[in-house]
């Protein structure tokens, strides 16, 4: 995907805005398995994903739980290391080799003070991925396992065909079982 349509797809900025993010920005291709974000690192980079998909974890009880899955144009971070400054809580995987945009938190965060318009896409920013987990914890809430399937299949029908059964069902918070059951029944 393009690296300005996923710029501006956050945030509408002008093209001297624009410019400046993408002097910042750097391509980078990693092979599926990569672990791009690892818990308890404070994470200096935000990566927007140009071909690719991936995986975010955590770990419970010897267990890991999927709870977010990343496509061609979303944005990869960690909330605590992009907003805080504090170590992450979870794991990114590369579910596929992905070619990558880079830019250094750091980076953009001294934009921050030099440019209201990228000021404004950052703050765009950390809100939509606000809105993403806020999404996913009210699902979680008030949704039936079934519900939430029928969810994924009409937003996102790739990550069927993209992603391992046992990562699908862990997104969902159910087994493998119940994932056949309900493919099943649909």
């Amino acid at each position: 995907m393009d690296l300005k349509k996923i710029l501006v797809e956050i945030y509408p900025l002008p093209e001297e805005s624009i410019s400046k993010l993408m002097l910042l920005i750097r391509e980078v291709h990693f092979p599926k398995g990569h672990i791009i974000i690892k818990a308890n690192k404070i994470e200096k980079s935000i990566y927007f994903i140009k071909k690719g998909i991936v995986r975010a974890y955590a770990e419970h009880e010897g267990l890991q739980r999927t709870f977010w899955f990343g496509e061609e144009g979303e944005t990869i971070l960690s909330m605590k290391s992009y907003a805080e400054n504090e170590r992450s809580y979870e794991f990114i995987e590369l579910m596929e080799p992905c070619q990558l945009y880079e830019l250094e938190i750091k980076a953009v965060k001294h934009l921050f003070n030099e440019d209201i318009y990228i000021s404004n896409w950052g703050r765009k920013l950390a809100e939509k991925e606000l809105i993403k987990v806020e999404n996913k914890l009210i699902s979680r809430e008030i949704q039936s396992a079934k519900e939430r399937y029928e969810l994924l299949v009409s937003k996102n029908p790739s990550l069927l065909r993209r992603i391992q059964l046992k990562y699908l069902a862990s997104y969902l918070g159910i087994t493998q079982v119940t994932l056949s059951r309900i493919r099943k029944k649909s």
